[in-house]
């Protein structure tokens, strides 16, 4: 298929974004948008609250539930649709937690289930492959920090 004018997304429709086409493109593609990502958000971390291993790490370090699932839904809108919601430091606020890479397999099963079960097909592909590669880095920033702490952490 040739690209033609019309096959160029323009901005992208409803959704505040600091690259629109871009947006637009990822949403065409993955059948994203923002109604999805915060049903993705609200559903896996009511998972995330009720599991056993994950939920007490997070009810011990979060009061306010609101704010987080708000600042979460615009991670994944930055992440998913490149909107550039998101303005957070997440490697700092995971490196001091007590968790090992079992506990990031957990929250990928819990994700997984997750997004297939409320993202249509590509869109599903798309955030796992993206859960899949955060939790890769976090999980190297939390084994740096256990190892050295107090250092700042090397992804590398």
């Amino acid at each position: 298929m040739t690209r033609t004018e019309d096959s160029v997304p323009g901005p992208a429709p409803g959704i505040a974004s600091a690259r629109p086409e871009a947006t637009a493109r990822l949403m065409a593609e993955t059948g994203l948008d923002e109604a999805i990502l915060r049903e993705l958000v609200h559903r896996f971390y009511d998972r995330v609250r009720a599991d056993d291993v994950l939920g007490p790490i997070f009810e011990a370090r979060i009061d306010d539930w609101e704010p987080h699932l708000d600042r979460m839904v615009a991670f994944w809108s930055s992440v998913a649709l490149m909107t550039g919601r998101y303005h957070g430091a997440p490697v700092p606020a995971h490196a001091p937690l007590p968790v090992t890479w079992a506990h990031f397999e957990r929250w990928l099963a819990l994700f997984r289930q997750t997004a297939e079960e409320i993202c249509p097909p590509q869109g599903a592909a798309h955030v796992i492959t993206q859960a899949e590669r955060i939790a890769r880095s976090l999980h190297m920033a939390v084994r740096n920090a256990q190892a050295a702490p107090g250092t700042v952490p090397n992804l590398s």
